[in-house]
This record gives structure tokens, C-alpha cells and sequence, in this order.
């Protein structure tokens, strides 16, 4: 009988060592965040996978902006939307790399990008000081299968202002593959894309006449 025991417990107990595992990788990376260390996250960040993530969060904010704009007819809602690819593309280059993660992992906003920031925005960075802290990131964790875990950054506190982070497993090294942005930075860089395409808007149909 004890022998039969000792099969289920041995599972849940590698199972247990199994989550546990990326909260080294988490304090490492907070590690690097707090001292701006550019070539750590070079070398843990999967930054195609980041990148295309952040081009679906972008465009799906900004078609979210122009299929609430009621003025718009179908074909300039697709032209509009077709347009905001190319701008979330643009902007994606310029967000996934070293320093700009840091610059947003630090305190949830890219203070380098030209992003005003609202007064209602509580963002908050990833920062690990001691062992509870950590263990608040474990409580908070959800694992997702086998390979990849999503991390609410902060542990806690409203979803809409959180950032989320998605780790995956690489081999036996956790990596950062995605960041989901937060409600109030994902809708000012909507605001900022749909500014430019109005502005483009205007200037087109003023060169036609």
C-alpha cells in the first residue's frame, strides 16, 4: 500500500518543483530589469514571438477605435485597418528591443516611447526584493500546459492594470516570449496610431480635391 502512495506523491511532488522552476528565470529577469542589463535580456527574450504579439495587441486596439467611429464607411474602416498593420509593425521594430523591455518592465511604462501617460494609469514594474515577493508571483502564476506560464506583473490589483508576461520553456531555460500590455498603455498607443491615421485621412482627401 505504501508503495502504490508513493507513486501519486512523487508526482505531485515533481510537479510542484516543475512550477516552481520559473520563479528563477522571473527573479533573474527582475534581477536584470533593476540593474538595466541589456545583454541578460538579449539573451532571454524570444523577441520575434514578442514582436508579432505586440503588432495583434496593436491592431486589435486600434480596430476596436475605428469600428466604434461611426462616421467611418466600410472601405475606410478596411483601409484604416490595413494602414494600422503597417503602423503596429513600425512601432513594434522600435518597442522589442534590449532597453525598450527594460524601459517597460521597470515600472509598466515605455517612458522612452513619446506615449503620454494617464493620470488614472497605476502601473507598476517588475520588481522581486525578497522571497514573499516571489512567492506572491508564484500565487498568481498560471501555468499553461507544460512549456509556458502567464505572470500578472503586479501579482496583484486589477487586471486592466496589470502588465502580463508569458514565459516559455526553451530546452531547461524559461524565456520571456510575450507581454501583454496593460489597458491604459495598450489604448494610448491605439490613440496615438488612429491620431496618425485621421491626420493621413485628412491630408489624403485634401489632395484630392
Amino acid at each position: 500500500m505504501r508503495r502504490w502512495l508513493a507513486i501519486p506523491l512523487a508526482i505531485a511532488v515533481a510537479w510542484l518543483l516543475f512550477t516552481l522552476s520559473p520563479l528563477w528565470s522571473l527573479y533573474s529577469l527582475a534581477d536584470a530589469v533593476r540593474r538595466h542589463d541589456a545583454a541578460y535580456v538579449e539573451t532571454h527574450v524570444n523577441f520575434r514571438t514578442l514582436r508579432l504579439s505586440l503588432v495583434r495587441q496593436i491592431v486589435a486596439a486600434v480596430r476596436v477605435a475605428t469600428d466604434a467611429d461611426e462616421d467611418l464607411d466600410p472601405k475606410d474602416r478596411q483601409r484604416l485597418n490595413e494602414a494600422a498593420y503597417g503602423l503596429a509593425l513600425a512601432l513594434a521594430e522600435s518597442l522589442v528591443t534590449p532597453d525598450t523591455v527594460i524601459d517597460l518592465l521597470d515600472d509598466g511604462w515605455p517612458e522612452k516611447l513619446d506615449l503620454k501617460k494617464p493620470e488614472s494609469a497605476r502601473t507598476t514594474g517588475l520588481s522581486i526584493r525578497n522571497a514573499g515577493r516571489l512567492m506572491s508571483y508564484y500565487a498568481a502564476a498560471e501555468m499553461r500546459g507544460f512549456r509556458a506560464v502567464v505572470i500578472p506583473i503586479p501579482p496583484e490589483g486589477p487586471r486592466a492594470q496589470r502588465t502580463r508576461i508569458r514565459l516559455r520553456l526553451r530546452g531547461f531555460t524559461w524565456r520571456l516570449a510575450d507581454i501583454e500590455m496593460a489597458d491604459a498603455l495598450r489604448g494610448e498607443i491605439a490613440a496615438k496610431l488612429a491620431r496618425a491615421l485621421a491626420k493621413a485621412r485628412i491630408n489624403a482627401g485634401g489632395g484630392g480635391k
